[in-house]
C-alpha cells in the first residue's frame, strides 16, 4: 500500500482505538449522569477544545502550500448536518445502555451498535451506488466476528437473544451512526476536518443542553463526581477522535470507514482485558477478534478502482 493511501486508514484506526478505550470511563461517568446530560457536556468540551486548534493547525499547514479550508457555507450546514445526525446516534446509544437489564452482557450492545458494518452499504445501494463484492464480503465476516465476539458466551451459557426496547434503540443508534459516516463522506471532502469536527461537537452539545434541562437533573456535584470521564469523552473521544474520523474519511469507500472504525468493539475488549484485572478473553472472542481483523484486512486488499463508488 502506498503512503499516502495508508494515512487515512491509519487515522481511522487511531479513532477506533480511542473510542474503544474510552468504554470503560464512558460507563463510569453514566453512573453518576444521565444520558442528555453526559453527552451535551462531552460534545460542547469536544468543540471547546478544538477552537484553539484550529489557528495553529492552520499556520502549520499554510507553510506546505496544500490546504484547503472550505467555504463557511459548507462548514456550517456540514457542520450542522453531521452534528445532527450525531445528536440523535449518541443519545440513541446512551438510553439503549442505560435501559439494558443488570444483568445483560454489555457486548450485546456492542454488536447491534456494529450492525453499521452492514447497514452502509446497504444505504449506499438505496441511494443508486454500489460496492465492491469484497466490501459486502468483508461486512459479512465483521458481522459473524462481531457476533461471536460479543453474543457467542452468552448463548452458550443461556442468556438467549431477547430484543427488548433497549436492543431496538440500539438497533436504530446502528442506523444513525451508518448515516453520520455518509454524511461525513458527503460534506469533508467540501471542508477543512478540524472546522467540520468543532462545528459539529457544538451543534450536537447545544442540541443535547435543553433536553438536558427538559428532562433530567443535571447537579454540580455529579458532574464534578465524573469530570474525568466526561473529559476523557470530551477531549479524546469527541475531540481527538471524532476529528479523526472526519479527516480520515477523505478520499475513502464508506463501506471502508464503517469497517475500520467498528474496531472499537475488539479494542474495547482488548483494553478491558489489558487493563481490567481478572478479565479474560474466551476462545469464541479471541475467534470473533480474528474474524474482524481479517476483515479489515480483506477490505483493504481490495484494488483502488473497485473501492470506488460505482454509479
Amino acid at each position: 500500500m502506498k503512503r499516502q493511501s495508508a494515512k487515512s486508514p491509519l487515522l481511522l484506526l487511531l479513532a477506533a482505538i480511542v473510542w474503544g478505550i474510552s468504554f470503560v470511563p464512558q460507563k463510569a461517568g453514566m453512573a453518576y449522569v444521565e444520558p442528555f446530560t453526559y453527552n451535551g457536556i462531552r460534545c460542547l468540551l469536544g468543540g471547546i477544545v478544538l477552537l484553539p486548534v484550529i489557528p495553529m493547525l492552520d499556520r502549520l499547514r499554510s507553510r506546505s502550500g496544500d490546504f484547503r479550508r472550505g467555504s463557511r457555507r459548507d462548514i456550517l450546514i456540514g457542520g450542522f448536518v453531521c452534528g445532527s445526525v450525531l445528536f440523535v446516534a449518541s443519545n440513541l446509544q446512551q438510553f439503549g445502555i442505560a435501559l439494558q437489564d443488570a444483568s445483560t452482557n454489555v457486548g450485546k450492545a456492542g454488536f447491534i451498535t456494529a450492525c453499521y458494518t452492514v447497514i452502509v452499504p446497504i444505504l449506499y445501494r438505496l441511494l443508486g451506488k454500489r460496492s465492491s463484492w469484497r466490501i459486502w464480503a468483508a461486512a459479512g465476516v465483521a458481522l459473524i466476528g462481531f457476533f461471536l465476539l460479543s453474543l457467542m458466551d452468552g448463548l452458550l451459557a443461556g442468556s438467549g437473544l431477547d430484543l427488548g426496547l433497549s436492543d431496538l434503540l440500539l438497533l436504530l443508534c446502528a442506523v444513525m451512526f451508518s448515516v453520520h459516516i455518509l454524511c461525513i463522506d458527503r460534506y469533508s471532502p467540501l471542508a477543512d476536518g478540524v472546522r467540520l469536527s468543532c462545528v459539529q461537537f457544538l451543534v450536537c452539545g447545544l442540541l443535547s443542553l435543553p433536553c438536558m434541562f427538559l428532562f433530567e437533573h443535571p447537579s454540580p456535584s455529579a458532574l464534578l463526581s465524573c469530570w474525568p470521564a466526561i473529559t476523557y469523552s470530551g477531549v479524546m473521544s469527541c475531540g481527538v477522535a471524532y476529528t479523526l474520523q472526519v479527516v480520515g474519511q477523505k478520499g475513502v469507500h464508506p463501506a471502508v470507514a464503517s469497517l475500520l472504525l467498528s474496531l472499537e468493539s475488539v479494542f474495547s475488549v482488548l483494553a478491558g482485558y489489558a487493563l481490567m484485572p481478572g478479565s479474560s478473553l474466551s476462545m469464541w472472542e479471541l475467534i470473533g477478534c480474528a474474524l474482524v481483523f481479517a476483515a479489515v484486512v480483506l477490505v483493504q486488499l481490495t484494488p483502488a478502482d473497485k473501492a470506488e463508488v460505482k454509479k
